[in-house]
């Protein structure tokens, strides 16, 4: 991270709400208004529930098939409705190799790494390490930004964040447990959708539509697995989806790729990358729901410890809940 040099990474101006003594002011650089919190719980139900078709996807088709198809797909449709639209990407080519990067750090990396780790582990378990993504956030603003620095608030929410990893992987490393490396793979796909919201920011300055950054990330993404999919998948050789499997790989492709990262950036201009990070909290219920309604699946008492603290460590580096008390204790 550290070679990344932060000004690779564009400012964005401080707009966080005034708070009162004793607390840290909080990550959040916009206060978020009724249509911004719409859009946050539109995009935390979709994402939950993405959570459960990856899991019917990658029962069935191999997590590169699954990646390469959901990407095209999506990349497809966003692609003919701008066109239906009128509207072209018309980007200017140096702008192609910050989608490139935003790409593989959004779509490519943690798709993949998501996909393999969910054909080892729950869909719902998945989903509480997906949550981590806001506290990676803050080490990331904090390494790569000169506007996002850690306040002891900050320094307390990671920490207890960390306690909750700890909680869940921690007895797995220790026994040598067959869902430790899945579960780091959810972590480190965590870390890059932590960096990729860092990355988004510099698209608005630069007068780049939230519709425009969504497709050319899609095209780039699908670009790059065409290629490895083909050579290293061979997706011939398993023959063709399974109807479950193809269906949730479209439902992944149109609704939680497409669409919802229209949303997402649509979020991230709006009300900053930080804002648009929580929806990985609203997300494990979701996930954790689906998964035991229609999967079978059963979280131990220790992974629900561990979002426990996850959930803890994301309101305080927040800090809004923490005001909020303050200001209700104060009236």
């Amino acid at each position: 991270m550290a070679t990344l040099g932060k000004r690779l990474f564009d400012r964005m101006p401080r707009d966080a709400s005034k708070i009162g003594k004793g607390y840290a002011r909080p990550m959040i650089n916009v206060v978020m208004d009724r249509r911004d919190w719409a859009i946050l719980l539109a995009l935390a139900l979709i994402w939950g529930a993405a959570f459960f078709f990856i899991k019917v996807a990658v029962t069935h088709v191999a997590p590169l098939t699954y990646v390469w198809l959901r990407l095209t797909i999506a990349a497809l449709t966003l692609a003919a409705w701008m066109r239906w639209r009128g509207e072209t990407l018309d980007l200017p080519l140096a702008v192609w190799g910050a989608i490139t990067v935003l790409a593989i750090l959004n779509n490519v990396a943690p798709f993949l790494m998501f996909g393999w780790a969910q054909q080892h582990i729950a869909s719902g378990l998945a989903s509480i390490l997906n949550a981590t993504t806001p506290i990676w956030g803050v080490v990331v603003a904090h390494i790569a930004t000169s506007d996002e620095r850690i306040t002891p608030a900050k320094l307390a929410g990671v920490v207890i964040g960390f306690v909750g990893v700890a909680t869940m992987i921690g007895p797995d490393l220790l026994t040598s447990g067959g869902s430790f490396l899945p579960q780091l793979a959810c972590i480190i796909a965590s870390l890059s959708y932590a960096l990729a919201g860092v990355w988004a920011r510099r698209f608005k300055p630069m007068k780049i539509a939230p519709l425009q950054v969504a497709t050319a990330q899609l095209l780039v993404g699908a670009l790059v697995m065409t290629p490895l999919s083909l050579t290293v998948g061979q997706p011939w050789i398993g023959g063709a989806p399974s109807a479950p499997a193809f269906g949730a790989i479209v439902v992944l492709a149109l609704v939680s790729s497409a669409f919802a990262y229209v949303l997402y950036f649509k979020l991230i201009d709006s009300a900053g990358a930080t804002n648009a990070s929580l929806v990985t909290l609203l997300v494990p219920p979701v996930a954790i729901l689906l998964g035991a309604l229609f999967l079978g699946e059963m979280l131990t008492v220790v992974q629900l410890a561990g979002l426990g603290f996850i959930a803890l460590g994301l309101a305080v580096i927040d800090g809004r809940l923490f005001v909020a008390v303050r200001r209700r204790a104060l009236a």
